[in-house]
């Protein structure tokens, strides 16, 4: 029998479709597209999701990175060999530790602020 993997929820849906969105050349953080979905403490459903579902969807997997912009990955993994050479490969300048400069490859695509209701806590924004 054939293993299937479950349908991702409306969040997984989400991720996703931002994860599929970014652009070749550029990066985005586990933060940023946790919060494109609309899940801003999202970060480690992302990571989560990334894992689970690249192949399934085909999802650009290396263009994903930590806030600190870098490599995920211990620097002695194929894995990281693997995500920072498909990085190179598209033009982004990526270091051997695995950082790189976000303010010159971050994708500046942001979440549109939500404003708080008058009278509203911060905390159910």
């Amino acid at each position: 029998m054939k293993k299937t993997s479950p349908s991702p929820s409306s969040f997984g849906q989400q991720v996703i479709f931002q994860i599929l969105q970014v652009p070749a050349g550029t990066v985005a953080t586990y933060k940023q597209i946790a919060e494109l979905a609309g899940k801003p403490q999202g970060s480690r459903g992302v990571a989560w999701i990334l894992h689970a579902c690249s192949t399934a969807y085909k999802l650009p997997w290396h263009r994903v990175l930590s806030s600190q912009g870098k490599i995920s990955f211990d620097p002695s993994s194929s894995n990281f060999k693997r995500q920072r050479k498909l990085l190179l490969s598209e033009g982004v300048s990526v270091s051997a530790n695995g950082k790189l400069d976000l303010a010159k490859f971050q994708w500046p695509k942001r979440a549109p602020k939500k404003r708080r209701k008058a009278g509203e806590p911060k905390m159910f924004r």
